[in-house]
């Protein structure tokens, strides 16, 4: 592999194209401009292929995050969330359907492009291709939601009694390794009194409380920008906020 990228390199130094090249191998390029080659000796590691677009809410807040950070830099992520969703809505339609129309646009050139390049691959590449796809997206789904909710500005999900408490005496115990640290404290809750421990069941039934009221809010707001799939389905059937 290593002698591969080096061949590829100088390659491409010398300026010689893709196609030169897998007119050797037998590979074929995902286009005639293209400098990658899929040759048919490798049958994994296809990692070039193409990749989604964006939503048009969310080509609209990435765009606008930097300048809102810009304007009110001590906000925090949430509120910034919020001022741009405010900001989508009050956008006027006609500006709302160039974003439209270019995420309807890039999907088309999405769902040809990866057509042509699956169209490149032999059966044997392509099972392997599709498989590591699968690998990788089921891999990266939850932290690409995760990334996807923050920016949305999501409300953090409220925390424990426990979970209070740990972050309240995490620093202040001695021990040196996180790990030791977490005894330490689990050891120290389960020796607290029950008045002791009353403290942090308020505490954590105050920030349940927070959770669903910026929960509710946060859900108002996706369906107004058209992100209905984000509300949990138990509010959508009655309305209502309810524990999931």
């Amino acid at each position: 592999m290593a002698l591969f990228r080096g061949m590829w390199g100088a390659l491409r130094a010398l300026g010689r194209s893709g196609a030169e090249i897998c007119a050797g191998c037998g590979g074929r390029l995902p286009s005639p401009l293209s400098l990658i080659c899929i040759p048919k000796c490798f049958s994994s590691n296809v990692g070039n292929y193409p990749k989604k677009p964006m939503t048009s809410y969310l080509r609209f807040s990435t765009e606008q995050l930097p300048r809102f950070k810009a304007k009110h830099p001590d906000a925090k992520l949430s509120e910034l969330i919020k001022k741009i969703a405010a900001a989508w809505r009050e956008l006027p339609d006609a500006e709302k359907k160039v974003y439209e129309a270019d995420f309807k646009a890039e999907w088309k050139a999405y769902k040809e492009a990866m057509g042509k390049f699956k169209e490149q691959l032999t059966p044997s590449q392509l099972v392997s291709f599709e498989k590591e796809v699968k690998q990788k997206r089921n891999k990266k789904k939850a932290s690409i939601k995760k990334r996807e909710l923050t920016l949305l500005g999501k409300p953090k999900r409220p925390r424990s009694a426990y979970n209070i408490y740990v972050s309240e005496s995490f620093q202040e115990t001695k021990d040196e390794s996180a790990q030791g640290k977490l005894r330490t404290i689990y050891q120290a809750w389960k020796s607290l009194s029950n008045d002791e421990r009353e403290a942090y069941i308020q505490l954590a039934k105050d920030d349940r409380i927070r959770y669903d009221n910026e929960m509710k809010s946060w859900e108002e707001q996706m369906a107004e920008v058209g992100r209905s799939d984000l509300i949990r389905r138990s509010v959508k059937r009655s309305g209502d906020i309810i524990e999931d």
